[in-house]
This record gives structure tokens, sequence and C-alpha cells, in this order.
């Protein structure tokens, strides 16, 4: 342990460098990482917040949601099996507000659920963004695929779907925007059994939000990277301790003929690897959490306090793999062979 303080008051400046080098990669990290739940958030909010359980759609959708349409006798028969169950469709469009502006807006309706806020004919409930821009309880909306207005009844908070603000609306509303009878999907809360329904694909809540396309590309998109950079930490440190042992192979072979054993020097290493990650991760995690208070109200950034945790730890165990893995070299020194080669 001793060794180890004393080496790193001795090479400050290349210990800084990694030390640097580590904070900036793992703060980059967390910050895509709130990015990344963020736009997950901005995406499918209203899916993500429902509880664990089973959505169904028609199978000749090809899992696409708004291709799905559920014949009416089979959503009544799985609607009186589950008590809780919901018939649900989920469409993009867009209202005009008192300024005949439009505004862009996934239009959500559902049958016999306590998941979803209930709207009267004619009624209409929205994602409190819309607040932000100017409208408020009482004002009427229109649309041009329906023939009445709608009137705000009131607003909900972080319900979002596909990047827009969610608009609850009553069914027959919805039925004559969008000339259907059917709904598209059937989401049964608590189910842990995939029952099979003829003619119905099953999907647990976080299949059916991979079938989102939007959902999916970006977060592969965006987790890729996130692991890349965990990635390319590992392979710094490796290459950091690598050079390090190469450079200390005299060093190493004295201290193995006075005594030290080869478990000695990895312990040497690895307090050496903790001390300068754990350091970095402090500060990146400071940073990353003032960021994620300061955050524009504008920017889908989300960072759960057990999200950098997670990550902090996946970065312990890849500086450790990385470092271990080059100070192999260690075991193999020739205490004499080192000595003769000359120095540290």
């Amino acid at each position: 342990m001793n060794l180890a303080w004393k080496e790193m008051k001795k090479n400050k400046v290349r210990f800084l460098i990694l030390g640097s080098i580590v904070f900036l990669v793992s703060f980059l990290t967390f910050i895509i990482s709130g990015l990344a739940n963020g736009l997950s958030q901005d995406n499918a909010a209203l899916i993500k917040d429902l509880s664990d359980g089973q959505f169904y759609m028609s199978e000749d959708a090809e899992e696409t949601y708004n291709l799905s349409r559920i014949d009416v006798d089979t959503q009544e028969e799985l609607l009186e099996k589950e008590e809780q169950a919901t018939a649900l469709s989920i469409q993009l469009g867009f209202l005009n507000d008192g300024d005949n502006k439009q505004q862009s807006v996934a239009f959500v309706t559902s049958a016999g659920s306590e998941n979803f806020p209930q709207v009267g004919n004619g009624e209409v409930i929205l994602d409190r963004s819309l607040e932000e821009k100017g409208i408020k309880v009482g004002d009427t909306l229109t649309n041009n695929q329906f023939s009445g207005e709608f009137i705000v009844k009131g607003f909900v908070d972080q319900e979002k779907f596909s990047h827009a603000p969610v608009a609850f609306i009553h069914t027959e509303n919805y039925q004559e925007m969008y000339r259907v009878e059917e709904m598209q999907l059937v989401f049964i809360p608590n189910g842990e059994t995939t029952e099979s329904v003829s003619g119905l694909q099953a999907f647990t809540k976080d299949e059916f939000l991979h079938t989102i396309p939007s959902f999916n590309a970006e977060q592969l998109s965006l987790n890729m990277i996130v692991w890349f950079l965990v990635v390319i930490s590992g392979m710094l440190f490796g290459i950091f301790f690598y050079m390090m042992n190469v450079q200390k192979i005299g060093l190493y072979g004295i201290l193995k003929a006075i005594g030290y054993k080869t478990s000695s020097l990895f312990k040497m290493m690895w307090t050496q690897m903790i001390f300068i990650t754990l350091l970095a991760l402090g500060i990146s995690i400071a940073l990353s959490q003032v960021f994620n208070q300061i955050a524009p109200d504008g920017m889908p950034f989300s960072l759960p306090v057990g999200t950098t945790l997670q990550l902090s730890i996946v970065f312990l165990v890849i500086g450790f793999i990385g470092s271990t893995l080059s100070g192999i070299q260690i075991k193999k020194v020739n205490p004499l062979q080192a000595i003769q080669q000359g120095e540290m």
C-alpha cells in the first residue's frame, strides 16, 4: 500500500493524465446515458410508466402497433375475463388551438381502464407540456378530422409518446376521426403469463417498447455509444498500466529479489487503479448530477442515481480487468534477468 502511494507521488503527472482521461470518458458516458434515459422517457413515458403486464396486438400487424386491429368480440372477451384489462389505441395527429396554431399530439383513447384518464365525449386531457405553450383548462381545440370541438378538461404530468405530448380523448371521438371501430391494443396489468389468444400476439412491456420504431433505433444507438465508451476506458487502463509495467520491469525484479510476492505487486497496481478511478468517478458523478439539476427544461435529460451507480460499478470492474490483464507480465518477471536489464 505504502509503495503504491510513494510511486503515485513520484509520478504525479502520469497518474494525473490517466485520471483526467478516466474523468472525461466517464463524464461523457454519464451525459450520454442521461440523454438516453431522457429521450426514452420523452419517447414512451405513456408506456414506461405503466405497471408490468402483457400487451396484445393482432398477429397480422407484424409487430407494428398502429397497423393492429383487434376484433371487437375478442376485445370484449378479454375485458370480461380480466377485470383490470384495458383496450387502447394510439395515433399521432394534431390539434388547433385558439390562434389556429397546430400542436402535434399523440391521441390516446382507452376503454374500461383505470390506467389512463377517462374523458367525456368532446373533452380532452393533455400532457402538461402543452400548458407551457399557452393552452389552458376550458380552451376550445379543434381537429380537421373531427366534426366537433374539444374542451380542455385538465393536464397530466409526463405523458409522452413518440416525442409528442399525449391527448386523451373519448373513444367515440377517436373512432370518428380515424374511421375505425376496433382498438389497436389490449393491456393486462400485472400479467405474468403469456396466455395464448387466437389471432393475437403477446408482448411484455419491454418487448412492446422495442416494437416502437423510433424508441428501438434511438436507444440502440445511444446505448451502443455508452458501452463503446466503457470499453474504451478499459483499454485505456490496460494500455496505461502495460506501459508503466514495461518501464518498471527492473523495479519489479528488485522487489521480487528482496522478498515481495507477485500478489503484493498486483495489490499495488490495483490500489493505484481504484484510487484513480474513484477520484475521477467522484468528480464526474458530482458534475453530472449538477447538470441533471440545471439542464434546460426543453432538454430530455434524466440521470437517476441508480443508473449512475450502476455505470460506476461497471467502470470499476472494467478498470480492474484492464489493469489485471496488463499486469500478467509481472508474474513472468525473473528477478535476475530483470536486474540485469537495468533499472526501473
